[in-house]
């Protein structure tokens, strides 16, 4: 018997979908379901590389991992990563398909629907149930025709839909009312209730606004979700970052992550605010400061990015305090920008056939047409400088990069030991000679705690600080406490009937 489904779909991007389905996932999980998180379409710069090798939104992965299981390119088999140019990369099951204008790609879209049936009904064969998250909103009357993710999905799965909307924002009984008028009749009788999210205030003063909803529309209010921030979980978009808060007092180390203009897995950087430091991320040299630590984070579009740096003047803002003694570390596609020169010889990625690098390292990157994704098991190689006392420690994580990037005279910084495919034996990254600036192509440094740990007191060790110990949960406590949250304010009773026709437990 296939999977029950459950929808959750939104009034617009970011009114928190992902992470409610990411909620359910372990709800359901911890009440004894196997269950599974699919997204038809995904556009994010956030991503995650699968055991297969294949790439998916990484919020896909964080559900799975609530879930309890494995993540698969069939959770979110079209991935969109939008470009320089106006252009996106088109991932379909993991691997790179095209590379098209928006225009070209709703075209296109529609081909894609047969690869999304069958990746959703792998997945009802395979679980109990799966739980389905939308994208932007089902009421963009001018896509509907090419819809892959929404309504469509909804109906091929017949899944009954839940609609959240974010309060935060403002007007979000306009918004949910509003959805509602632009959909057809079949589309509405989908919708089984509504969840109002990040809600901050006394319940009761919004009382009013519930029993009109519910009055106006004849669907429940099934729950609403306070603001929280305590709980630290990968976010989909950067739109995150405009709303995170600007006190950053609570950290005695200063981080300086570069806000790059198609900045890419900026959660690589959530575990640094668990272990005290103030992350803050900067778009302009003028919020540089003086910080202990200056990180350029992954890209979608490294030369274009590095571009825009160069013309904003934080290229050379970072050259300075890099000069100065201030330590930089490149994840991504910023190791390629701290070498001395990307050639794209071939316009892999950009226009542009050459472009200097900050030269912080002595590197040069070549992008080709291929495409590395992997999962990596490795070790630390180096013990100088950031590295200083850390050789041998073993981290995990993940490589989604176009290009290859080589050194004469630089030291490695890390040993690959394992991949999927088996054992492996290659160096990653490199430190410079006095060991202050540091590149590496794994993403999730940050997030193996003995690193991380170690690293920042080193850091902590050059300012004349006390070591602090590791102060980081886990991801399970933080999707449970997810749960718990979800559970306290969601009527999960009537969710488990509109999911399964009938209450549990």
């Amino acid at each position: 018997m296939p999977a029950k489904t459950l929808m959750i779909q939104g009034t617009a991007s970011s009114v928190g979908k992902s992470i409610i389905v990411a909620a359910l996932c372990r709800v359901f999980r911890q009440d004894g379901f196997h269950v599974a998180p699919f997204k038809a379409q995904n556009m994010a710069l956030n991503s995650f590389v699968t055991s297969e090798g294949g790439e998916i939104g990484r919020a896909q992965a964080v559900q799975a991992e609530a879930a309890g299981i494995e993540p698969s390119v069939h959770m979110n088999p079209v991935l969109l990563k939008p470009e320089a140019d106006a252009r996106s990369q088109v991932i379909v099951l993991g691997k790179v398909a095209e590379n098209l204008a928006a225009s070209q790609y709703y075209e296109y879209a529609p081909h894609l629907l047969r690869i999304v049936e069958d990746s959703l009904n792998r997945l009802r064969s395979a679980y109990d149930i799966v739980v389905i998250e939308g994208a932007g909103s089902p009421a963009e009357i001018n896509l509907k025709e090419r819809d892959i993710v929404n309504m469509r999905v909804a109906r091929i799965a017949g899944a009954p839909v839940l609609l959240v909307g974010d309060i935060d924002r403002g007007g979000v009984f306009a918004s949910l009312i509003g959805t509602l008028e632009l959909l057809t009749e079949e589309e509405r009788n989908l919708i089984k209730g509504f969840i109002i999210n990040k809600f901050r205030g006394d319940l009761g003063l919004l009382r009013p606004g519930l029993d009109l909803l519910e009055k106006h529309t004849g669907k429940p209010v099934l729950g609403v979700i306070p603001y929280f921030r305590g709980i630290a979980i990968a976010q989909e978009d950067s739109v995150y970052l405009d709303e995170r808060p600007t006190d950053l007092t609570n950290g005695n180390v200063d981080v300086a992550v570069i806000r790059l203009p198609h900045i890419s897995n900026y959660d690589d950087f959530d575990p640094l605010e668990e272990q005290g430091c103030a992350v803050r991320y900067v778009a302009d040299a003028s919020q540089l400061g003086n910080p202990d630590l200056i990180i350029l984070p992954g890209t979608k579009s490294t030369i274009a990015d590095l571009i825009h740096l160069q013309q904003q003047g934080l290229a050379q803002a970072i050259i300075h305090r890099a000069k100065s003694g201030v330590p930089v570390i490149g994840i991504c596609g910023g190791y390629q920008m701290l070498g001395k020169s990307i050639d794209d010889p071939d316009r892999v990625e950009s226009k542009e056939g050459n472009v200097t690098g900050l030269g912080l390292l002595d590197n040069k990157t070549v992008f080709d047409h291929a495409k590395t994704t992997t999962q990596v098991k490795a070790r630390v190689s180096a013990d100088d400088g950031l590295l200083k006392g850390m050789k041998g420690i073993d981290i995990a994580g993940y490589e989604i990069h176009m290009g290859q990037t080589s050194s004469q005279d630089c030291l490695p910084a890390f040993q690959v030991m394992e991949t999927p495919q088996g054992k492996a034996d290659y160096f990653d990254g490199t430190i410079s000679g006095d060991g202050r600036i540091l590149g590496t192509y794994i993403h999730g440094l940050f997030h193996n705690s003995a690193f991380t740990h170690a690293f920042l007191n080193g850091l902590r060790q050059r300012r004349g600080l006390s070591a602090a110990p590791a102060t980081s949960i886990s991801s399970q406590e933080r999707y449970d406490k997810l749960a718990n949250m979800i559970r306290q304010n969601l009527d999960m009773p009537q969710v488990y009937k509109i999911t399964l026709g009938s209450t549990h437990g």
